[in-house]
Order: structure tokens, then sequence, then C-alpha cells
């Protein structure tokens, strides 16, 4: 297993100067951040560190060559929206730019591409899932095309304003059970995130066993719950209300049962560091320190 971070968390940084830290402080790889240019929607939207609408052979060069100087590659090529939003616009520029990071990916010679199913807040669950029939076979068909494979990470994207469930369909084993058998595709898997089952209190390192063969890039992201905020506001709180990101180590999620039960499986994949903690965010300074506390953490379990 190779150790890296998903480049979201340094949009003051040109893609030199992420993949120029990288280097230096000991890292494999890199999930690169490439959102479409302009106003971000969220925390941790709309970092451009490769933009595909300009991605010309030249740069396909000049990334490539860059990279392969610093000893550095790229794990994935994130881009997180909501292809299956209810807003028409929305919707289309999320499929449109999704599979111009496809393309983006194969010039780059960058087998995989991370993102969100989505989903349509104003849908049932099953309406939502004829949504999902009528859209993802055509985006996983043209990955495939491309050579290219598709990680679903498995954020519900539920924070203050989504009831009930968030704008991400793919948060649980049964979704990912019937996605995967309503597309049957080796090039359709998970981006693995650990963190947001905690919170949902589900386990989680049985899907490491049951989705062995569908891990495709793990996201190494801790999470704290806190019971007693829990206990105050209920189930039908915001999870916000009750749960917060945290470093590597600095939550509740065991890292030395997760990587024991990734050896178990065979998985050999990235680890890709995902930093969204609150109490590393004052500063750039702050930023950096908190990828490299983490990249320390981690090196109890994986020396890549």
């Amino acid at each position: 297993m190779k150790l890296g971070f998903l480049t979201a968390i340094l949009p003051e940084y040109s893609f030199e100067q992420v993949v120029d830290f990288a280097s230096e402080n000991g890292f494999a790889c890199l999930e690169v951040a490439c959102w479409p240019r302009g106003k971000a929607e969220r925390r941790y939207a709309g970092v451009t560190h490769i933009d595909m609408d300009t991605l010309d052979d030249a740069m396909v060069a000049h990334i490539k060559d860059y990279t392969a100087k610093k000893n550095i590659f790229i794990s994935a090529i994130g881009y997180y929206p909501n292809p299956l939003s209810g807003d028409p616009e929305q919707r289309a520029v999320s499929i449109s730019h999704l599979k111009k990071c496809i393309v983006g990916a194969e010039k780059l010679g960058v087998g995989l591409v991370n993102t969100f199913i989505g989903r349509n807040v104003a849908l049932s669950p099953e309406d939502n899932k004829v949504e999902f029939e009528e859209i993802w076979p055509d985006i996983i068909h043209f990955a495939e095309e491309h050579h290219v494979r598709i990680g679903i990470e498995n954020c519900p994207m539920y924070f203050k304003t989504e009831w009930p469930n968030g704008t991400n369909l793919a948060y649980s084993s049964s979704f990912w059970r019937y996605m995967f058998n309503y597309i049957k595709s080796d090039s359709f898997g998970l981006n693995y995130d650990p963190s947001h089952l905690v919170w949902q209190r589900v386990d989680y390192i049985k899907p490491i066993y049951d989705f062995a063969g569908k891990l495709f890039h793990f996201h190494v992201k801790d999470v704290k719950f806190y019971p007693e905020k829990y206990n105050e506001g209920g189930i039908f709180a915001p999870p916000s209300d009750y749960q917060s990101p945290k470093l590597p180590g600095q939550g509740d999620i065991n890292w030395g049962s997760v990587v024991s039960a990734l050896n178990d499986v065979g998985y050999d994949g990235p680890l890709v560091l995902e930093i969204e903690d609150r109490a590393y965010e004052g500063s750039l300074e702050d930023k950096l320190e908190s990828i490299l506390v983490s990249r320390d953490y981690m090196r109890q379990f994986v020396r890549g």
C-alpha cells in the first residue's frame, strides 16, 4: 500500500507546489482535485489542481514529466459533484465535467476517477434508483471506452439541509450491492472511506471483506462521534451536530484493524489522506502540519 493525500486541502498551492510538497515529505501518490473552475459550493470543493477544460497535449506531457521526476504518481482524479441533482443545469454540468475527467484521466495515464453517485433530494429512494438506472450505465460505459475505472466514495453528503439522506445515494452496503448488481462492470467500484460508517453506527471493517473485489481506492479520514450530543439531538439531528472529521488517530477508528483487514483481502492500492479537520484549518501552515501529522501516524502501519 502506498500513502498519499487528496490535494483539495491545499487550494493555495499550484499543481507543481503540491507535487513538490508530497515528494519532499515522503509521499508516494496524490489524488488530484479536478473541479471545474468557479465558486465552490461547499468546503473542499472547487479546487482545481489540473484544469480538465484546458488539458492539452503539452500540459499532459508536463504533468507526466513533472510527477515522474518527483517520483510521485497520481492515484486518482478527484471530482465529487451531484450527478443526480434535481437542478437540470447542475446535473448537466456535473455529468459533463465528470466525463471530461474520465477523458483527462485516460490522457494522463491515470486509471481511476473518484466521484459520487449523487441524489435528487426531492425524490423518494425508489425514484432515485430510477434516476440512477437512467444516468449511471452511460457514465460507466463511457469510462470503459476510455479504459478508466470509477471509484464511488461513500460519504452520504448530509450536513444541515440535505434531510433525510444527503446528496449521495451510495452510503451503505445495501446500495453498493444494488448498484454493482445493476451495473456489472469491472470498471465500477468503491473509493472506500470508513469514517462515514462510524457516525452512522455501522461496522466499518466488515465491508472491507464483503466488497474486497470492489476496493479501487481508500480514503484515510478519522471521525469523532459524540454520544452526549447524539443523545441530546437524536437521530433526526443533522450529523454535523454530533460528529466531526478528525485526523487519523484523533477519532474513533481503529486504524490497525483497518489495515489488518486490508492486508487480509490483499488490497495493495493507495491509502490517501483526506484532511477535513477544522482544528487544522486556521492557516496554510496548519494544513501542512495536518498532512504531516497524519502521515506520521499512518506510518505505524504503512511504510509506502
